[in-house]
């Protein structure tokens, strides 16, 4: 037999068995190393995700069921809002400390600075920047309230206490004027930004140039923070931030066809880095010379048809609102479906966020519509999403 074995291994051209031996070996170690980057590297992925996701998926468990929301629209006045959200162990001490909006934007902003503490080290630098919103919905709340004339206290009650500013906020709130605001912010990126868009505020009068660059830096530094994805849940992150980018960017445009504006009026508040509408077909939309005419642009594109079905809306009352209705729910989607995707990567990050954004907007809708005389419960329902 062992004859045959040697007549066989040199048949195969080798000189005696050892050398084949030595090649089986090399074989079965390149096929082995093959095999455990195949296994080993999406648990390397899924690994870091797996304490984060625990702490998500248990918050996620909180979040308002329809019942309790139908209980909420239900109540008579603001007063039982508020109770019933004292009862909830999530709300209570908020509730407890702010006035009621404040406590839910407090409550909201509270889930992004844990969230920020709690992902994995390779997209931490995308949720630190996602925390410079409430240093810019500051910023902007300070600007608003300058133009209305509102009092220190009031002010002080539109103030969400996160951000890198929370500390810092109380030269902007003794600001006089808009240049005290952007005095107060000097050793900021804000300051700047604030102050290019200074004399665009000072020839039209309006916030909205100063609102708008504060918008357009924050989601300038977003895409920027996720334009390197590293794996599938990275990657997937950029999608849900592109898609926002996109949603902010239609926004505007769609806004400004309404208004009648021309391409050099928008083109400063749009980023041009886009996600999946690119710089060329933004300039199209922009140089589009209606909202019929920037929808119908965008066939091709997922936007397209939602916005299709939302038009008619938008020609029978003239207001925008049906079609960016229709773009926050494209990004809702976009979250749900990524949370169902990537249930072990950035899915359920992303999809609790989405949810408790939606939560608190929701619950915004029935305050306000409470404060309002004879604002009927059917009515509330229509407001929400």
């Amino acid at each position: 037999m062992a004859d045959g074995i040697i007549s066989i291994v040199a048949q195969m051209g080798f000189p005696s068995i050892d050398p084949l031996l030595g090649l089986l070996a090399l074989v079965g170690l390149i096929v082995g190393a093959i095999v455990i980057v195949v296994v080993i590297r999406p648990l390397l992925d899924i690994f870091p995700y797996a304490y984060p996701n625990a702490r998500v998926r248990a918050r996620t468990g909180k979040i308002l069921t329809e019942k309790q929301l139908t209980e909420i629209i239900e109540s008579n006045d603001l007063t039982e809002v508020t109770n019933y959200l004292r009862g909830l162990p999530d709300y209570a001490k908020y509730i407890d400390q702010y006035p009621l909006e404040k406590a839910l934007d407090t409550h909201l902003a509270d889930n992004y600075e844990t969230l920020t503490k709690i992902v994995p080290k390779d997209i931490k630098p995308i949720f630190s920047v996602l925390l410079q919103k409430w240093d810019i919905r500051n910023i902007k709340s300070i600007i608003a309230a300058k133009e209305a004339d509102l009092s220190r206290e009031e002010t002080v009650n539109l103030i969400v206490p996160f951000g890198e500013l929370k500390d810092s906020l109380d030269k902007l709130l003794d600001a006089k004027n808009i240049t005290e605001i952007i005095n107060g912010l000097e050793g900021t990126a804000y300051a700047h930004v604030l102050d290019e868009a200074l004399p665009a505020y000072q020839k039209t009068g309006m916030v909205l140039p100063l609102e708008a660059s504060l918008d357009k830096f924050f989601l300038e530094n977003l895409l920027t923070a996720a334009s390197n994805p590293s794996d599938e849940s990275a990657r997937a992150l950029h999608s849900y931030i592109g898609t926002q980018i996109d949603a902010a960017n239609l926004s505007i445009i769609l806004r400004a066809k309404a208004e009648g504006l021309m391409y050099d009026d928008i083109q400063p508040y749009i980023i041009s880095d886009g996600y999946q509408i690119r710089e060329w077909k933004l300039k199209d939309l922009m140089e589009s010379e209606s909202v019929g005419n920037v929808v119908s642009s965008l066939d091709g594109t997922e936007y397209a048809q939602i916005l299709t079905d939302a038009l008619p809306e938008y020609t029978k009352t003239g207001s925008v609102a049906p079609l960016e209705a229709a773009l926050d729910e494209k990004v809702r989607q976009t979250a749900k479906a990524l949370s169902v995707k990537i249930p072990f990567g950035i899915g359920p990050i992303v999809g609790f966020l989405s949810k408790k954004e939606k939560e608190i907007r929701n619950l915004k809708v029935i305050t306000r519509a409470k404060r309002e005389i004879g604002f009927s419960n059917s009515k509330i329902k229509e407001l929400l999403v």
